[in-house]
């Protein structure tokens, strides 16, 4: 049996699919089914959502593909957790900054569990109970789960298969992996087929498609489209460096990148190809072109409203919409669990690291994310504060990932780490000098713009009145006070973050 943090025998994947299969499950999640149609409806103009998209693949070069590339890297050179391999990148004691990286993709575990339990519990509703017929039938539906035992039951439920399957091992996440992503492929092909069959749907994959070039000349698209690449591939989480340190040697960083990426956003255009064709399918007959994108850009109690009160009844006013609705949420679940699982084994490979058993390091993790769990689970104002938190947190990782490239010098990295596992050529490819100027200024500046346009955003608009309110959930205070509270204690023990073990075996 292959234990993940065991260095006994092989501690690999065993085929260059079974890695790509299960990066393809960090990246591929809720954020392509759930957040990405509603984002782009909301970036969209009358015309179309197509200029947004242009603005959105470009980000995937310039954002997600670059720092995918980094994780790799890292991980692969590193043959350890986030903590150990970028102190080995690094040098001195500077693990407590890969310590924040893990530290902020654990707390979105915290309530990434939740948002599974909901795709868990719609699953089993719409296959066991039904479609609500109306729309006041829809609110009560989740107004009435939100009012019992159910999400704490489901999250607890969700985070202990999750903690099984990565304490039995990487063999165990592959074959899983193996599994989970083509079935949620195949789920989410199957919908859209009947999806694309509905009378009108063909106005809605034309109104994703059409581009209104005038979008591109607004900073706000171009940082939404940045935010939701990072949420979409899952780069600069530290879960795919995770996985990297299992690479086998001969499997290529840069195209593993190139392909996770690809495909992630791939998968991406599918979703939002079967949420519009739905939407625009079944309401083109009772309500207005205008009227349709406003419901599409309407987000609802914890940004819910699209996925879990429209969707189910727009399910009911097809014919087959029961089973289609039903494996709609299964796909759904599949696509957060694959995700959860990553979350659960980047942390479980940090308490690894610094000493802890592996038995007591993956409980010890299923533990503390059933606890911390808890309150987003029973309170959606203390979710959507943790969602706010530690979603912008990611920009500060994505920093410090390049920062840890950039400080030994990007293109001895790329010659080192990234070059000399290709078999192309024996010369850096000409992807060196546009790789290197991308995590050494292009990242950088990304990084430094989405920072100010949040904090303005933040103080102008979402709290204006409160933003130096660490109570309020909103406000520019709780985010730099959880930032700091986090930051502090992982400085103060930095010592103990130090790794005391070598990494997994180097064996092909």
């Amino acid at each position: 049996m292959e234990r993940l943090f065991s260095n006994e025998g092989t501690t690999r994947f065993r085929s260059r699919l079974g890695l790509i299969l299960s990066v393809l499950g960090i990246a591929v999640g809720t954020g392509n089914i759930w957040r990405f149609p509603r984002i782009v409806a909301q970036n969209s103009t009358e015309v179309g959502g197509g200029g947004f998209l242009i603005a959105w693949l470009l980000c995937l070069f310039l954002w997600s593909i670059p720092l995918m590339i980094a994780e790799y890297g890292l991980g692969k050179s590193g043959r350890m957790g986030v903590i150990g391999s970028i102190q080995k990148a690094m040098g001195g004691r500077h693990g407590w900054l890969g310590g924040f990286v893990a530290f902020v993709a654990t707390a979105i575990l915290f309530y990434y569990s939740v948002v599974t339990a909901w795709c868990l519990y719609y699953f089993g509703q719409l296959t066991f109970v039904g479609l609500p017929p109306t729309m006041d039938a829809a609110m009560q539906q989740w107004d009435g789960f939100q009012a019992s035992n159910w999400p704490v039951v489901l999250h607890g439920l969700i985070i202990a298969a999750g903690s099984w399957i990565v304490f039995k091992g990487i063999g165990t996440i592959e074959r899983v992996n193996k599994v989970l992503i083509p079935s949620l492929l195949l789920i989410i092909l199957i919908a859209l087929v009947r999806a694309l069959t509905l009378p009108n749907a063909g106005e809605g994959l034309t109104f994703l498609f059409t581009p209104d070039m005038g979008v591109l000349t607004e900073p706000t698209v171009w940082l939404e489209a940045l935010t939701q690449n990072a949420w979409d591939t899952g780069a600069a989480w530290g879960l795919i460096l995770t996985y990297a340190a299992y690479m086998r040697s001969q499997d290529s960083v840069v195209q593993s990148a190139f392909i996770t990426g690809i495909g992630n956003n791939i998968v991406s255009l599918i979703a939002a190809g079967l949420i519009f064709s739905t939407v625009f399918g079944t309401l083109s007959a009772t309500q207005t072109h205008a009227e349709i994108v406003d419901i599409m850009k309407t987000s609802g109690p914890a940004s819910t409203g699209l996925t879990f009160i429209w969707m189910p009844q727009l399910f009911e006013k097809m014919v087959g919409g029961r089973w289609l609705g039903s494996l709609f949420f299964l796909g759904l679940t599949m696509a957060a669990f694959s995700s959860l699982i990553s979350m659960i084994a980047l942390a479980q490979r940090v308490f690894k690291d610094v000493g802890a058993k592996a038995s007591h390091a993956a409980w010890g993790v299923g533990l503390a994310a059933f606890a911390f769990g808890i309150p987003s689970a029973v309170n959606l104002t203390i979710f959507e504060n943790q969602d706010f938190v530690w979603g912008v947190g990611l920009m500060v990782s994505g920093a410090i990932i390049a920062y840890a490239v950039n400080r030994q010098s990007a293109k001895h990295f790329y010659d080192q780490h990234v070059h000399l596992d290709e078999n192309s050529t024996t010369k850096p490819s000409r992807l060196r000098g546009i790789w290197v100027f991308l995590i050494k200024w292009v990242i950088p500046i990304e990084v430094a713009t989405l920072l100010v346009w949040w904090l303005t955003r933040t103080i102008f608009v979402y709290a204006p009145d409160t933003w130096y309110n660490p109570l309020d959930p909103f406000s520019l205070a709780t985010v730099l006070g959880q930032w700091a509270l986090a930051g502090l204690l992982l400085y103060l023990f930095r010592r103990r973050l130090e790794p005391k073990s070598s990494g997994v075996d180097t064996v092909a």
